[in-house]
Order: structure tokens, then sequence, then C-alpha cells
């Protein structure tokens, strides 16, 4: 695992500053302690920070061919090298490592842009081609390795890592872009392809991006995606073995490393999944580690323990006080651009914990999004078979009055909160599953922002990112397009986003077995009713677990990665929200309603109403502008 920087003159062969592209790789220090080196020839630099985790002698990057001809920098891990090398070696390409890395490089020369759709695993990369004068840039089929890139004012191309690398640039646009900010109060980060500023992109995942010399700045090309293709049917029984196999195979390939190896264990059915099957292929108790929370309401720890016995783990358990707030401005920092995710906290204690014993965990995340687990696809579900019994022409005029006259009831359970009900059954499955994921609704943002800000989106409106990809989505089915539209935009905006950050804070490599693409793929090709029956999420998954995790780690209540936001700010954080909503700071911006930003304050400090979310998000935005301000 690594950090990766590079910079191209797309117009020609002008020399590459050493000095800011050492300036741009050293951001990235926490992403690669180990090693680092730069690269640099007329008009092309490369720069790379290295964990090392396989091959640890001769695996320091850039890493280029026999001549020299081809170089590549690499963030990731490519799970099927070893195979891939045979292949290569047996077509006539001559290896000096015996690292993945320089997989890659041969790939190339022996399939060009093609070369994508050998690799088995997580990866970002820039690949310079002399003799070809091409860039070519690739990211990992689910996103679970980051790759920003840019075009400087000046006509350089470059691309990072991290967001703070290409920020360092002296000929970055910098102005925040007005539609990320809309996006950011609606899903709480930035999807895809947009960052904060306008002058930079994120490559989205399953994409690449190829840059000829000479040309205009090139278009990102998709080179897969989920097939949601249903499978000949098969009997029960067969689904649940063929769902154990591959999770198993899936687990196996990630288990190769010359480093210490282990597992988060969270106590939750995905961790737990993972464990299991890390614990049947090790003759050595497995590492695994949780953490633990003060407050009952929010700990797992005792569910993790149970997990732990059964399959032996060496396991170790760390806390989190009521009181760990003071990772607010390191989040800050660490995220590069405003995001509204509290369990950040937790995740950067947790990568904290697993460092101080292991180099790599494998993780369980991507299984909720894989199989249906979160409850807000039941929910979904329920509003669609409702709607779907109302004509059309009726829904929105009966449902949206009922849904503006209601009274919220944030503090009720949420079958009580028909408010949110109505207003959800007066839109279209797209809307309406939109409405139900948003940190702030429509209604909220046109009173947070000012007439200013909102007169620059120019009718722009953050629901146009999902129904962009609902246009493209490759199923009809109701749940397979919900599950679709959280694999572009809540997975590796927020999950992989927040995971690959605290991680990599302290030097983790996190693999995610749950995202191989091959069982991704077939997965999607189940049937919904197998991932989502009777109301119980994740279904087939849990009937396929049984004999590996005891029934109460399966069917409990889900519990989440949260915090105590509500009480932290009607308590020890109740004069910094004061000095953040009601500051200069926020005011000044010329984004935000004064008026608007202190009806949230009062009303939440007065228990009136539970604005935790909203306010979380304004303090990291507000955070996010200090640190610019001190750029």
């Amino acid at each position: 695992m690594c950090g990766i920087v590079g910079i191209m003159d797309i117009g020609g062969k002008r020399e590459i500053d050493r000095a800011v592209l050492s300036r741009m790789n050293e951001t990235q220090h926490h992403r690669g302690p180990d090693e680092a080196d730069l690269y640099l020839e007329p008009g092309i630099g490369f720069g790379h920070r290295r964990l090392s985790v396989i091959d640890l002698a001769a695996g320091l990057q850039p890493l280029g061919n026999e001549d020299g001809s081809v170089m590549v920098c690499f963030n990731g891990e490519i799970y099927n090298f070893r195979e891939l090398t045979v292949e290569l070696k047996a077509l006539g390409h001559v290896f000096r490592t015996r690292c993945d890395t320089e997989v890659i490089v041969h790939a190339w020369e022996q399939w060009g842009e093609a070369c994508v759709h050998r690799f088995r695993g997580m990866f970002a990369f820039g690949l310079w081609d002399r003799n070809q004068q091409v860039m070519f840039l690739g990211r990992d089929r689910l996103g679970v390795k980051p790759l920003y890139y840019c075009l400087t004012t000046d006509g350089f191309l470059a691309f990072s890592s991290e967001l703070k690398a290409l920020a360092s640039l002296p000929d970055l646009e910098r102005r925040i872009d007005p539609r990320a900010v809309e996006d950011y109060f609606a899903y709480g980060y930035i999807p895809e392809p947009r960052t904060i500023y306008q002058g930079a992109l994120k490559l989205a995942p399953g994409h690449t991006l190829t840059q000829k010399v000479g040309a205009p700045l090139a278009a990102p090309v998709k080179f897969w995606d989920v097939p949601f293709a249903p499978h000949a049917p098969m009997a029960g029984a067969d689904v649940e073995h063929e769902l154990i196999e591959r999770l198993r195979e899936a687990v196996r390939i990630r288990l190769v490393a010359d480093v210490p190896l282990g597992a988060f264990l969270s106590g939750g059915v995905d961790s737990s999944a993972v464990v299991a099957m890390m614990a049947g292929m090790s003759d050595q108790p497995v590492n695994t580690c949780t953490i633990g929370f003060q407050d009952p309401a929010f700990d797992e720890s005792d569910y993790a323990a149970q997990v732990a016995v059964r399959h032996g783990t060496d396991h170790y358990t760390g806390n989190v006080g009521t009181d760990d707030y003071a990772l607010l401005d390191t989040l800050a920092g660490l995220y590069d651009e405003p995001f509204a995710d509290s369990s950040a906290i937790p995740t950067y204690r947790v990568c904290q914990l697993a460092r101080q014993r292991v180099t790599v965990a494998l993780s369980g995340d991507g299984g909720d999004e894989n199989l249906a687990g979160y409850r807000r696809y039941r929910y979904a579900m329920n509003e669609h078979r409702v709607r779907g019994r109302i004509p059309a022409g009726l829904r929105k005029p009966v449902f949206g009055l009922l849904g503006r006259w209601y009274p919220k009831a944030d503090w009720a359970p949420r079958v009580f909160r028909a408010k949110t009900t109505f207003e959800a059954l007066s839109r279209d499955l797209v809307e309406g599953y939109f409405h139900g994921v948003t940190l702030m609704s429509d209604a909220m943002r046109a009173q947070l922002f000012s007439d200013r800000f909102k007169t620059g989106l120019q009718g722009y409106r953050a629901i146009e990112v999902m129904r962009g990809h609902a246009d493209a989505a490759p199923t009809d089915d109701p749940l397979s397009l919900l599950q679709y539209l959280d694999l572009k935009t809540y997975l590796p905006g927020d999950i992989l986003t927040k995971v690959d950050r605290a991680s990599m804070a302290h030097a983790l490599e996190v693999r995610v077995p749950l995202l191989d693409h091959q069982l991704v793929e077939w997965i999607s090709g189940l049937p919904p009713s197998l991932k989502l029956q009777g109301g119980e999420g994740k279904y087939i998954f849990k009937k396929s677990l049984e004999a590996h995790l005891p029934h109460d780690i399966l069917y409990r209540k889900k519990m989440g990665f949260s915090v105590p936001l509500a009480a932290w700010f009607r308590g020890p954080l109740k004069q910094r929200v004061h000095d953040a909503l009601l500051g200069p700071l926020l005011s000044d911006s010329g984004m935000f309603n004064a008026d608007y930003l202190r009806h949230l304050h009062e009303h939440h400090q007065a228990g009136l109403r539970d604005y935790s979310a909203p306010i979380w998000s304004l303090l990291m935005f507000e955070a996010f502008l200090r640190k610019e301000l001190r750029a």
C-alpha cells in the first residue's frame, strides 16, 4: 500500500520541477513511511511513498521494464499477480522482482489499455509509455483505492492518491465548486468524480484515462460495471455452498503478505464472516482487534469477543471514550475536503489499534451494499410497494400535502415518523431513496444556503448524481437499482474513503474480500429475494454462515459504528458548536443563511430537534475552511 503522485506535460517535454514533485510526494509520507523515490525525464515525473508488504527488498517504485521505456507508480495489491507473472513469462517477458507492481508494466506491454481487465485486486496507478508518448491512469472496479487528478493552469496533468498532494501544486485551480458544496450537504461526502475544488477531479471507480502528449485533456473511460445479470436458477443449498466457497477464495487470495496480517472484528456479520474464513485457513490464531465504547448503546465488543472465542483468535480490544472528540481538526486534515461521516472517529481509532500489531488487516466492508444489509433498503422497498398501489397522478398531490403539513418527529421511532414516509411516498423510487439517505433534505438545504449561493448553483441539485447513475444502471429491479446507487455513491464516496484515509494515516493496509470483483459480480446475479427476504437483509448470506457463526451474531439488530454526537453538542462541544455555526467563517463565506445556522444551533441546544448530523457536517465544513485559510 502506497502513495503515488505524477506530473505530465500534456503539450510537450517541459522539465518537471523536481522540488514541486518532491513536495507533492512528501504530503503523502504517512501512506508509505518505509521508502520513497522519484523518477523524472523530459515531460514526465513520478513519485512514490512505499509501505512495504510484498517483496520487501525489491519492490521500490517507480518501477520500469527492462529498458525503462515503461514506468509505473502503483498503490494497491494485484492478488492474481503470480498467475499473471507465469502467463507473461511464457509470452517472453522478463521479470526482475517478485512483486505485483511489475505485473502492471508487462501487462501494459502485452495488452495495452485492456490490461486492467486482467487485474484482480485493488489498485490505482499511473503508467508512462515513452515510446507511445502516453500516460495511462487506472482505478480499481469498486474504488477501494483513490486516485485524484487535475489539469493545472499552465498545462500539466497531475495525479495523486490524496487531494492534499494536488493542493500543494502552485497552479491548481482551488476555487470551491458550488455543486460540490450542494452534494456535500446532501450526501455528507462529495461523490465521484467531483472534488471540493473546481480544478480537481476523482477518477471514478472502474475507469481509466489515456492521455497522449499533444492532445487535449482526455475523458475517462469506463472498463467495468456491476452486471446484475441473473444466474440460472439454483437450489438454496447450492447457493449457500457456492457463496461460502467464493467468500473463502476471496479471503484466501488476500492472505499473501511478507508482514504481520490480521483482521478487524466488530461483532457484525461481515467482519465476523471474514474472520471465520481466515481462521479456517490458518494454523496460527488470527490477529483480530475491536474498538469498544464506554457507552453501552454503541458498544459491540462483547459480540466480537464471542466470535474471537469461537474461532480461537488472538484478540485485543481498545476503547473509545464518550469524550473522544479531539480528532475533529485531525479529520479535516486527513480527508482534505469536507467529510461528514462521524464514524471516521472510531474508524481512525481501530486502525490505530490494529497497526500496533499488524501491517495488513482484512475488513468486512461492502457486505451491506452487496447483499442488501442496510435497513434503509427494507424501508425503501416497503414504500415502493405502497407507492405502486396508488396512481401516480394522486401520489404527489396527496402525499406531498401530507408531508408538508405533518409535524417532524426525529425523536420518535422510525415507524412513527410519518412526515418522512409521506414525503418519500410522494416521489418516485430514486427520488424517494435520495430523500431517505440525505444528510439534509432539499427543504433544509434551501434554507441553509444564501440566496447568492443558490443563484450560483444555476438550478443544480444533488439528486442529479443518483439520477445519472440510475439512468446508466444495468437493472430494472427496484432493490438491485438501490444497491447499484449505493455501490456507485455511498460505497466509494463514504465507506471506502473513510477506511482508506483512516488506515493510511497509520500506514496500515486494509483489504476487503467482500469487494472482490468476481464475488461482487456473482452476488449481483442472485435473485433479489435471496438478499432481502421477509424484512431480513443479507438473507442468503446469513443462512450460509449458520454453520460458522453464532445465531445471535447473525440475527441480532444491526448497531452501526456511531458516536454520541447529540450529547457532545449539548455538552463538551457546546462552545465549539456555537463558535462554528455563529462565528464569522461560515457567515463570511457567503454560502450560508446566518438565520438558519442560528435556528439549527438554538433548536438543537433546546432539545426541540436532533440536528446532530447537520451540525457535524457544518463543523467539518468550517474546519475545512479554516484549513484553507492556513494554506
